[in-house]
């Protein structure tokens, strides 16, 4: 794939991600997804990365993201696909095209919850996997990343 910016980590969020902070607080927080954003963000820079994110309700949308990501390059990328995780195969397979490593994060314990929602049709392309830890577990995932990426592991 193409040499895109060694330092980019993208965080893509897919739908009804954008009602964070009003959609059902008690799985997913009272956390904003513009105050996430900003704190991965941060995480990523002080670790020497610039985060890009992107949020879409459309997984046309999403799908053109991943392959302009797949075209330009990334050091990682970190995805919370929403529903789209357990049942999208257009999203699997523009994320196979991806050159990176792969983060899938969840704010719920997704294993937990409706059995519908345990299956995830990515979970075998994700170098490192993140739930139930909410806002947390998208640092967890950041430093996993970064070690990854440091130490010369591809996914």
């Amino acid at each position: 794939m193409a040499d895109g910016p060694v330092n980019a980590i993208w965080l893509l969020h897919g739908v009804n991600l954008d009602m964070l902070g009003v959609r059902d607080p008690g799985h997913y927080g009272r956390i904003t997804l513009a105050q996430l954003e900003s704190q991965v963000v941060e995480d990523g820079a002080a670790r020497g990365f610039e985060v890009r994110c992107f949020q879409t309700n459309h997984e046309g949308d999403f799908v053109e993201k991943v392959h302009q990501i797949a075209r330009e390059g990334a050091a990682a990328v970190i995805v919370n696909a929403g529903a789209w995780t357990h049942y999208s195969y257009a999203i699997r397979d523009a994320l196979e095209l991806v050159d990176a490593p792969l983060a899938e994060v969840h704010l719920s314990a997704v294993e937990e919850r409706e059995g519908w929602r345990r299956r995830s049709v990515i979970a075998d392309l994700a170098a490192v996997r993140v739930s139930g830890k909410g806002a947390a577990g998208y640092a967890e995932a950041l430093a996993a990343l970064a070690t990854a990426i440091e130490g010369g592991e591809a996914s």
